[in-house]
């Protein structure tokens, strides 16, 4: 079958073999991610530098084809779901690492750099990029920047946004727009690459990046918590915060059912300490001097003044990574319970304890059955849930995203802390943001993207 007037025209200017047809699209991707990310597009283009990127976009704004930028296919929110209308984007091949700047302590990236290879590379000049998720080992970094990503370390270091120092961006024209500065100081005007940061590619697709560094922590204190209530915790992360300071680097919330079947049997994990406890809290601290004597100090303050009920500190790297496991192997969920929605709010950690009794009420209401496993961030007030209510429709998937987002809206929140809004939260995004505020996202959008071809559909 004859290809159409846009695929021929990006196959006589960037070459077969960076253009792939529906059906190779299909397999390739089935081959390379997985069948569950198979996709039925228009067609598959693999860019190898940024001038392929911008011909692909000046072609298909020419033609008003719509575009799908894709990165590792992690993303939880449908925001690189192409369609067979429409044209996808892999980065993939886009993956080369600078050399660290030691003295400046930056690293330049291209967008398609897997997350986990940019840990390893750093590591060897003595520095850390901080970002860390759990998808590091498939997440590329344009990725994590179009979603502004969080992650385990974002009370410490912050999230994606903080850690991007310059862009560079193809516009939807094709026009390659260039932020690649490194300075921390640039008061010149409007700070244009914050416009890319978390857009999830409806401006523009994210080719480079300049990214911060900071030198690697020799030396980690890890410790796994048990209190009686809330308030407790709430009282512990403000004296963690005053006693550390900026060696608090991870602070996370467990409740009781999370913990239970992260250590069950079946989950590949051990107990570090009992099941039968209200509240869980996994808390770590880095520097550049041995940590371990000052949170045994702080675990036995707080210990004596009832804020824990008991405390388990980890004595060596394998009780490190045991703990920080049972908080990150989230897969056992899903193999427990079918369906599970998932969903990540921000919300002052005052009101958190509230939200969640709040939330089991109104399920225990509407379903005869539900389970919540409620955990995350709660340094930066990220809250992560994981619900089943034994039903798989569309309506109850529906009333389980109303149960969730409801409370948000009487409190200082969002609807999306890491994920973004793609297809699945658009729908909600009202919830957080106001309708002066979306109208001036949508003035931005047709703006840089008249034609409506980057990512079309996501987000609003």
């Amino acid at each position: 079958m004859k290809n159409l007037p846009v695929i021929e025209k990006l196959i006589e200017a960037l070459g077969e073999q960076k253009v792939l047809s529906s059906e190779k699209a299909a397999e390739r991707i089935a081959n390379v991610y997985g069948k569950a990310r198979s996709l039925d597009v228009r067609a598959l283009v693999l860019p190898a530098s940024t001038n392929d990127v911008a011909v692909t976009l000046k072609i298909c704004n020419e033609y008003k084809q719509a575009v799908v930028p894709q990165g590792g296919l992690s993303n939880v929110v449908n925001s690189a779901t192409a369609n067979k209308n429409e044209i996808a984007i892999s980065l993939e091949k886009m993956n080369a690492i600078k050399e660290v700047d030691r003295i400046n302590q930056f690293v330049e990236v291209e967008a398609g750099v897997i997350l986990e290879q940019l840990h390893e590379k750093v590591k060897e000049s003595g520095f850390i990029f901080p970002l860390d998720l759990g998808a590091k080992g498939s997440c590329m970094i344009g990725g994590n920047i179009a979603t502004n990503a969080g992650g385990l370390q974002a009370l410490r270091y912050g999230v994606m946004r903080n850690l991007v120092l310059g862009l560079e961006v193809v516009l939807a024209d094709g026009t390659i727009l260039n932020n690649l500065n490194p300075v921390l100081k640039n008061n010149t005007g409007y700070d244009l690459k914050h416009l890319f940061i978390g857009s999830e590619g409806t401006l523009g697709i994210i080719t480079r990046a300049i990214l911060k560094l900071t030198p690697a922590p020799a030396f980690f204190s890890t410790a796994f918590i048990a209190l009686e209530n809330f308030d407790n915790s709430k009282e512990l992360l403000n004296r963690a915060k005053i006693f550390f300071g900026d060696k608090l680097t991870s602070f996370e919330i467990l409740w009781p059912a999370f913990y239970k079947l992260l250590t069950n049997e079946n989950s590949g994990n051990k107990k570090v300490i009992a099941d039968n406890y209200p509240l869980y809290v996994l808390t770590e601290i880095a520097g550049a001097a041995a940590l371990e004597s000052q949170m045994e100090i702080f675990l036995e303050t707080v210990l004596n003044d009832n804020i824990i009920v008991d405390a388990v500190l980890a004595q060596r790297q394998e009780d490190r990574k045991q703990f920080w496991q049972i908080r990150e192997k989230i897969d056992q969920i899903l193999i427990r319970h079918n369906p599970v929605f998932t969903f990540d709010v921000s919300l002052p950690v005052s009101e958190m304890e509230q939200y969640v009794i709040t939330v089991d009420a109104t399920l225990k209401e509407n379903f005869d059955t539900f389970y919540n496993y409620a955990f995350g961030h709660m340094g930066d007030g990220n809250l992560h849930l994981m619900i089943n209510c034994g039903e798989e429709n569309t309506d109850a998937k529906e009333l389980v995203e109303k149960i969730v987002y409801a409370p948000l809206q009487s409190i200082p929140s969002s609807v999306s802390a890491e994920h973004g809004i793609g297809l699945s939260k658009k729908k909600w995004l009202s919830f957080s943001r106001s309708p002066e505020e979306i109208a001036v996202m949508r003035s931005i959008k047709n703006l840089l993207d008249p034609n409506n071809i980057m990512n079309p559909g996501k987000i609003f």
